[in-house]
């Protein structure tokens, strides 16, 4: 398994100067709780990321505060400097940065350091679940045909 393969291309993402408000209204028709924050790279239009913003962002730094959210935009309240991941990294670095940084998502970069996906530990644990069924079904087919031979 590597991280290209796992992870999820369609990231869904906002920009620094974005209205809180309109940010937290994209995660809620999106159905997500996780916006990985753009500013433009080069010329060639790729995106690089620059913060990520969760739902318990929203919920610690501005509700548990009692701070208008009308007032901020997606820069006052996202966590800048995101660790990422490179495309090229193996999976187990990738889940040794989890597990070291205590996050379960992380933006996925290219070689320029452009934004290409999210590896997220639900990935993970979907790709360990379709390998373990497929181990399962090797073990179920090796003893019918076992059975069969013995016939």
């Amino acid at each position: 398994m590597d991280i290209a393969t796992l992870c999820r291309r369609n990231v869904i993402t906002v920009h620094e100067n974005d209205d809180l408000v309109a940010a937290a209204e994209v995660m809620r028709n999106r159905h997500v709780g996780y916006l990985i924050v753009v500013r433009p790279g080069s010329s060639n239009g790729t995106n690089r990321p620059v913060g990520v913003l969760t739902d318990r962002d929203i919920a610690i730094k501005v509700v548990a505060k009692r701070i208008d959210p009308r007032t901020l935009t997606v820069a006052d309240v996202m966590t800048p400097q995101p660790v990422v991941v490179a495309f090229t990294e193996s999976l187990y670095s990738a889940l040794g940065t989890m597990r070291s940084v205590g996050v379960r998502r992380l933006p996925v970069i290219g070689t320029q350091g452009e934004l290409v996906g999210v590896l997220s530990t639900d990935d993970v644990v979907d790709a360990l679940a379709d390998g373990l069924s497929a181990l399962a079904g090797a073990i179920r087919n090796e003893q019918r045909i076992e059975n069969t031979l013995r016939q």
